[in-house]
């Protein structure tokens, strides 16, 4: 059977609603194409027909739904997921504006995070009827990606019991830090938003939150688990190789 194949888009620096923005036009696009593939496929072709769209099927091109994977790098901003608390961010409205830092009430699941320059800030697209429909199974497969990635740096990269994301020691009390963040949403099957991967992120502005509303937990970034600054092009390079490996599909640059 052939792989999926998965169109690759590196947004660079984009101001968060921008990315949103975008996120929401792919995955609109897609869920309006599965909406008329149904439609077609609940017409009772009469054989008789001239019809010329009769016999138009799942395949057609104007109908098929498209996977994407995007990469991006935030302007300072924080995100609170729609179940997630207010009282995690730490900062007032003024403070945040002097600051220069935005903030959003989104749409995906999870609670408070930050994301900012030099964290790989990764939104898959996927149609996840054409994978599986399990959305547990798909949060697992992106922190895969993730431990992996750590496993290519020499790292021991793990999940905590309850807790979405990627961590280093979640079982040693004291010791857990969270290296990647995890919310995501899907509608129609079809995903958007996904994981905040820090490699040289400063990390002093987590102190202005609770991240992901999990108190006296830390944060960290490949660069302070390593001691050295990571190259950033090939640290997105390897996310991508494994993206492939877990997911089984075929990155395409489009």
């Amino acid at each position: 059977m052939d792989k999926q194949k998965v169109i690759f888009r590196d947004l660079g620096k984009m101001e968060y609603k921008e990315a949103w923005d975008y996120q929401e036009r792919l995955l609109q696009e897609n869920a309006r194409r599965k909406s008329m593939v149904r439609s077609r496929e609940s017409i009772v072709i009469d054989e008789n027909s001239n019809d010329p769209d009769i016999g138009l099927t799942t395949q057609d091109s104007r109908l098929t739904t498209e996977h994407y994977l995007l990469f991006v790098e935030h302007p300072s901003v924080y995100t609170l997921g729609k179940s997630g608390n207010i009282e995690n961010v730490l900062m007032s409205e003024e403070q945040l504006a002097q600051n220069g830092i935005q903030f959003f009430r989104t749409n995906r699941g999870g609670d408070i995070t930050f994301h900012g320059e030099q964290q790989i800030v990764g939104y898959p697209i996927l149609d996840l009827e054409k994978f599986y429909t399990d959305i547990g199974r798909y949060l697992r497969n992106l922190e895969e990606v993730i431990i992996a990635t750590l496993a290519d740096y020499g790292l021991n990269g793990a999940r905590s019991q309850g807790e979405t994301g990627v961590w280093l020691d979640p079982d040693l009390p004291g010791k857990e830090r969270k290296i990647c963040a995890m919310g995501v949403r899907t509608s129609r099957w079809i995903t958007m938003h996904g994981f905040a991967f820090n490699v040289n992120t400063d990390l002093s502005y987590f102190n202005n939150i609770v991240p992901c509303g999990i108190q006296n937990k830390q944060v960290t970034s490949l660069e302070k688990e390593l001691g050295v600054r990571i190259d950033f092009e090939e640290a997105k390079e390897r996310v991508k190789k494994n993206f492939e490996k877990v997911f089984d599909v075929v990155l395409m640059n489009g």
